[in-house]
């Protein structure tokens, strides 16, 4: 869709392309047919942040933070300050002369801290003295408190006043983190989840580590709240792990496998690095009942309280995948390193929409474990309850880089960034078009020509 707009693109991964995914230009279940394009940053954009329903922030490896209005596509601010590339950005509400405020934190590759206030293009407060780069940010609403995560952890208040800190020697240090009930923390450090303690006493807050969940095989790169019982963690083969808020024991543990051709497939596996990427999850989303997790160029969407696959997309697009957000209308997008967006809805499955064997599914539990089959194994799809399944209604083609994420909006529309550069606000044509049809009228009206 819209591919004239900036041209042609082609995969950057090495994945085969897949026929069935390519649906024309007709789409009539998108509604994304105008874009804005927007430019400002000089390299790589990976972050975006909503201020308010009119406002949201974008950060990169040229160490801008912009702040833009969704609804003109208006550049509002240019925070300049940081030397190096933003590594980590959040927005921090929290009330002042009783009024809620959202000023925005960023973290950046010169060791560096900032406060920015959106409304004025300020920096409010700056901290340069760190030990080392800030991978994530953490902001504690109930506590009024941030966290920053590297080589060390440590909990800042409201005035940007260090609290306390614990040191790691970890060379990958803490890469991202989620809050857990009662002043706990998870935190991923390398293969394992650190989970800590945030003790108070009175104005005093002291941090300890508490346990160390080493079920890990391998890189943990993703690390999400489900519900306020359930967290979630994914690696770089493919492990899904959900586990008990409360008492960090492990829920359900998922191993996303599929055969490889079984002519060598086991030398095939070792000497092409790309197979191993294939599996990695690079990112998951979750509604509070389902997961949908980026498996390589793959998507799966899983039932956290039934512990069963939902839907599947083994080649979902044409490369990684990159980031997903799960819709409340049973639909869910995602963005990949193959410049493209893409919309899915999960759909009833009468019969088997896309050949799977036993091994693929062995992460699920259900079809037992990988096995070289002799026959066809798509008929054990349907013995599954409730599988449905994936399918693409949109494909938003605008960017000539990888997609690093997307913001909604909703009715004021969706906003992507990317390694080109570039930021692109997708809008629904139709209510853009009834939109400037009444600002004509309200024009006339005042002009008293109608």
């Amino acid at each position: 869709m819209l591919r004239w707009i900036l041209g042609g693109r082609e995969a950057q991964g090495t994945v085969e392309k897949s026929a069935a995914l390519f649906i024309g230009e007709e789409q009539p279940k998108n509604c994304f047919t105008e874009m804005q394009v927007l430019k400002g940053h000089f390299d790589i954009v990976r972050f975006l942040v909503q201020i308010d329903d009119l406002r949201f922030a974008s950060a990169g490896d040229d160490g801008l933070v912009l702040i833009w209005n969704v609804e003109t596509g208006d550049c509002l601010f240019a925070l300049r300050g940081h030397t190096q590339q933003i590594t980590a950005m959040t927005s921090y509400t929290f009330i002042r002369g009783g009024n809620a405020h959202t000023a925005l934190l960023t973290a950046s590759s010169d060791r560096t801290l900032s406060l920015w206030d959106p409304d004025s293009g300020n920096r409010v407060q700056n901290i340069s003295d760190l030990q080392s780069s800030v991978k994530c940010l953490l902001v504690l609403v109930r506590l009024d408190v941030w966290l920053s995560g590297g080589n060390e952890l440590c909990v800042w208040n409201r005035d940007f006043e260090l609290q306390c800190k614990t040191v790691h020697h970890s060379d990958a240090g803490i890469s991202t983190m989620v809050e857990l009930p009662k002043n706990f923390i998870a935190a991923a450090m390398d293969k394992e989840i650190v989970i800590f303690k945030l003790n108070l006493s009175g104005s005093d807050i002291a941090v300890m580590a508490m346990r160390h969940l080493a079920d890990h095989q391998d890189t943990i790169h993703s690390l999400i709240h489900i519900n306020d019982g359930l967290f979630a963690s994914g690696s770089h083969i493919g492990e899904l792990i959900i586990w008990d808020s409360v008492d960090w024991t492990i829920k359900s543990y998922e191993h996303i496998l599929w055969e490889e051709p079984a002519r060598d497939s086991q030398s095939e596996f070792r000497l092409n690095p790309q197979k191993q990427i294939e599996r990695s999850i690079q990112h998951m989303s979750s509604d509070g009942e389902y997961i949908v997790a980026a498996v390589g160029s793959g998507l799966y969407v899983y039932n956290v309280l039934t512990k069963s696959v939902v839907a599947y997309r083994r080649i979902a697009h044409d490369s990684n995948v990159l980031h997903t957000v799960l819709q409340q209308d049973g639909r869910l997008m995602s963005c990949s390193e193959d410049g493209s967006v893409r919309m899915w809805e999960l759909q009833d499955l009468p019969l088997p929409a896309e050949p799977a064997s036993s091994g693929f599914f062995g992460m699920f539990g259900t079809f037992g474990r990988s096995s070289k089959q002799t026959g066809p194994p798509a008929k054990k799809i349907p013995e599954v309850p409730g599988l449905r399944s994936l399918e693409l209604i949109g494909d938003l083609i605008g960017h000539s880089g990888a997609v690093q994420m997307f913001l909604s909006f909703k009715e004021k529309g969706l906003v992507t960034c990317s390694t080109d550069h570039l930021l692109i606000i997708w809008k629904d044509g139709e209510l853009q078009s009834q939109l400037r049809s009444l600002a004509v009228f309200q024009k006339l009206e005042e002009n008293q020509e109608l």
